[in-house]
């Protein structure tokens, strides 16, 4: 019988700092500690993982909410790749043995820090913590594959937009990327689907395979034409083709890494697992029982998981550490030599608790419940050259906002708010010269911090409009009927996909029944105070994700008589609040649910 030892509660068991020993938290990078020498028993191998980095080289301005040993809780601030680094050290230092993993999208959706160099400090950052394997995720798509390919390769190849290799010649990543669902079109995978690392020697030698691979619907996430062909297979179907390979090998352990997840009851904590729901659970029911561990990502969400309480013929320990770079996930396992098996293994979120900032709500300050880490010197001073040198288009004014707009909920909202009104109307305006009539946006393509906040004479910089828009989509206006637009209305409320209610422009309203079957919750649309008429043309823009069935919203996929504008989605937004003076917020609600 494998032996569990997890956190139950959805707050982090984390001892206050006062009855623990002051942790090393500027270890210098790959320090181990010594083994205690013992000749027999299992070997123990400490797993430290990650997921969701999205190039957060600086601090997020973040919390993570924890118990405060009272009963009551606390919001720990966290993250930063230097406070990152010290925090991996720290654990990593436990352990004689040890891999540290990711479990995908570490680079895309990131700080303009990151993203204005094409995410190469990213990889720098991830190359000075010594990562070993990152299974690819979505938004390593971002920029289609051939500028994935120069991810892991290096080089300073113009394959964008932008330019490579402005503050220094990229090397590559020194960790392997793996994907064992990304197939080319010859059969054969973009990366290699596995990995398989030994530790010890003679009858104390144990082996951990590693399996990488992003979720199955990547294909919908990702700019269709960047993808070369590119297709993901199902994501159990693959893992379970893997395990006989890894075991034939040798391995006594197969932990996997899996840019696909869930979510717990509640607001997101650091471990426990109530409620677990979302697309991981269908997976883990259908796994070999020989996989041992899976680190999970792509939700946010933070948990630690006996996923036997869910389904008993599945004793998998499921871990994932949230969003960029606030925890780092410890996995220990314990490997019996002698039977070739894991007799016991253990998790738990360790919050990457860094300096205080303030917050819409007012300061959020370090506490002394939870170990603070030091940023780790090298890592900083590397993420400061590219902060500096970012700073001027950062801070750059691109125009005035009247107040604040926001998308409400974050990331676990399907509603663009005021936000997606304001992106929406920016888009519209930009493509009325390819007779835009309509333009739609995905709440889900509003990343964090989800809000723009003007300062006090109502000035708005670039470095805000592009953290809340980070993927430079173009704008693809295009022809749909009135029964097209309903479609693809329907398509953001069906059951198939998280539900988002896709924002629109100004003069178009429509209203919902959740009641109803899927297929038929549009209850009313209109336009200019009209009603849709089912059979009649209508302009409609968006960006070109979802031009390409984004977010799984296929009916836009068809791009009739499409014109694809001469600039961007950040940029439409820029040109929108530098004209016409101070600018109003757009809170009005266009979306509703209808009336019974």
């Amino acid at each position: 019988m494998i032996r569990f030892t997890l956190t139950r509660t959805r707050f982090v068991r984390l001892a206050p700092a006062f009855l623990l020993p002051a942790l090393a938290a500027c270890a210098q990078p790959g320090g181990v500690h010594s083994a205690s020498g013992a000749n027999s028993g299992p070997v123990t191998v400490g797993i430290v993982a990650i997921n969701d980095f999205h190039g957060a080289l600086e601090p997020p301005k973040a919390a993570v909410t924890a118990s405060d040993g009272k009963g009551g809780t606390v919001a720990v601030p966290a993250g930063g790749a230097a406070w990152l680094a010290s925090a991996v050290d720290t654990v990593r230092g436990k352990y004689t043995y040890s891999l540290t993993v990711s479990a995908g999208d570490m680079i895309g959706a990131t700080q303009l820090s990151s993203a204005l160099f094409l995410d190469e400090p990213a990889i720098g950052v991830m190359n000075r913590i010594s990562v070993d394997y990152n299974a690819i995720g979505n938004h390593e798509f971002d920029r289609g594959v051939d500028e994935l390919l120069r991810k892991q390769n290096g080089g300073c190849q113009q394959l964008t937009t932008l330019k490579p290799c402005r503050l220094e010649k990229f090397g590559g990543a020194k960790f392997t990327y793996l994907g064992a669902n990304a197939v080319k079109p010859d059969g054969t995978t973009l990366f290699p689907a596995t990995a398989i690392r030994t530790f010890g020697s003679g009858k104390r030698q144990v082996k951990v395979g590693i399996i990488g691979l992003t979720l199955e619907a990547t294909a919908d996430l990702s700019s269709r034409e960047g993808l070369k062909g590119i297709r993901f297979a199902d994501e159990a179907d693959t893992i379970n083709g893997q395990v006989p390979y890894l075991k034939a090998q040798g391995a006594d352990a197969i932990v996997v890494l899996i840019h696909q997840g869930g979510y717990t009851k509640g607001e997101p904590g650091p471990d426990g697992c109530a409620n677990l729901t979302g697309e991981i659970g269908p997976i883990l029911d259908r796994l070999d029982p020989r996989v041992d561990v899976v680190v999970s990502g792509h939700t946010h969400w933070a948990y630690v998981c006996n996923y036997a309480q869910y389904n008993p013929a599945k004793p998998i320990l499921l871990t994932s550490a949230g969003v960029q770079g606030l925890m780092v996930t410890d996995i220990t396992l314990e490997i019996d030599p002698a039977t070739d098996r894991v007799v016991a293994k253990r998790a738990h979120n360790v919050i990457v608790q860094s300096g205080g900032y303030t917050g819409r709500n007012g300061p959020v300050e370090p506490t002394a419940i939870y170990p603070q880490f030091a940023p780790r010197k090298d890592v900083q001073d590397y993420v400061g050259s590219y902060v500096d040198a970012s700073k001027l288009e950062i801070q750059r004014p691109v125009g005035k906002l009247a107040g604040e707009v926001r998308r409400p909920g974050g990331d676990s909202s399907g509603d663009g708010g005021s936000l997606g009104n304001l992106i929406t109307d920016a888009q519209l305006a930009a493509t009325r010269s390819a007779g835009a009539q309509i333009a739609l946006m995905n709440p889900f393509g509003i990343r964090a911090p989800h809000s723009i906040v003007p300062a006090a004479d109502g000035s708005v910089t670039f470095g805000q409009i592009y953290a809340v828009q980070p993927f430079t989509n173009n704008l693809v206006t295009q022809t749909l009927t009135g029964a097209q637009l309903k479609e693809v209305l329907e398509q953001g409320l069906d059951d198939n996909q998280p539900k988002q209610r896709l924002s629109v422009s100004a003069g178009f309203a429509y209203s919902y029944d959740m009641t109803r079957p899927a297929g038929s919750r549009i209850v009313t649309m209109t336009l200019d105070g009209k009603p849709i008429d089912p059979a009649a043309d209508y302009r409609v823009t968006t960006n070109s994700f979802l031009a390409n069935g984004g977010d799984s919203f296929a009916g836009l996929a068809r791009q009739r008589d499409a014109v694809i504008a001469p600039m961007t989605d950040v940029e439409a937004l820029e040109a929108w609040l530098s004209t016409g003076g101070m600018r109003a917020v757009p809170g009005e609600t266009r979306s509703s649910e209808a009336k019974r």
